[in-house]
C-alpha cells in the first residue's frame, strides 16, 4: 500500500460540482493499493498514518500525529501512485491492485480510519475528481507498505 500525505490546512475533493469530502487542519492522504496488498498492509499503512509526527509541538519540531492535534484526515483512491515510470514517457499501471481489490483496500482504509479516528472525509473511488489543498509547510511523505516477501 501507498500513501502520499500532505500536510494541510485545507483539502477539498470536488465529483460533478459536488464537493464530496472536505476538511480544515489535518491530513489529505492518496491511497493506493498494489497487487499483493491485503488489509494487512492496509492495517499498517493506516496505523502509520495516524502516528506519523508531522506536526509541530511548542518547540517547533515535527512531534506531533494528526491524532495528537486532533487533525482531519482526508482520504483519497489513487491508483496512479503504483505506476512503473523506470522506462519510456507514458507510465504503467500493472503494478497497480486490480479495482475490484483497490476498491475493497481503499474501502477498507476507510472503515477502520473512522473506527479510529475523529474527522475522517474521503474522496470517490473510481470517480474523476478535483482536488484542492493548501500544503502546510510544504510538508509531503511519501509511504509504502509492503507485503511480505515469499521465500523461493
Amino acid at each position: 500500500m501507498i500513501g502520499l500525505l500532505q500536510r494541510v490546512s485545507e483539502a477539498s475533493v470536488t465529483v460533478d460540482g459536488e464537493v464530496v469530502g472536505r476538511i480544515g487542519r489535518g491530513l489529505m492522504v492518496l491511497v493506493c493499493a498494489e497487487k499483493g496488498d491485503t488489509e494487512r498492509e492496509a492495517d499498517a499503512l493506516l496505523a502509520k498514518l495516524l502516528t506519523y509526527r508531522v506536526f509541530s509541538d511548542d518547540a517547533g519540531k515535527m512531534n506531533r500525529s494528526v491524532t495528537d492535534v486532533a487533525g482531519g484526515l482526508l482520504l483519497v483512491p489513487q491508483f496512479t501512485l503504483a505506476a512503473d515510470t523506470r522506462s519510456g514517457t507514458r507510465p504503467s499501471f500493472s503494478p497497480a491492485a486490480a479495482p475490484d481489490d483497490g476498491r475493497r483496500l481503499f474501502d477498507h482504509v476507510v472503515r477502520q480510519a473512522r473506527e479510529r479516528h475523529g474527522i475522517v472525509e474521503t474522496g470517490r473511488f473510481g470517480a474523476d475528481m478535483q482536488v484542492a489543498l493548501t500544503n502546510d509547510g510544504p510538508v509531503t511523505f511519501w509511504l509504502r507498505i509492503d507485503p511480505p516477501r515469499i521465500a523461493a
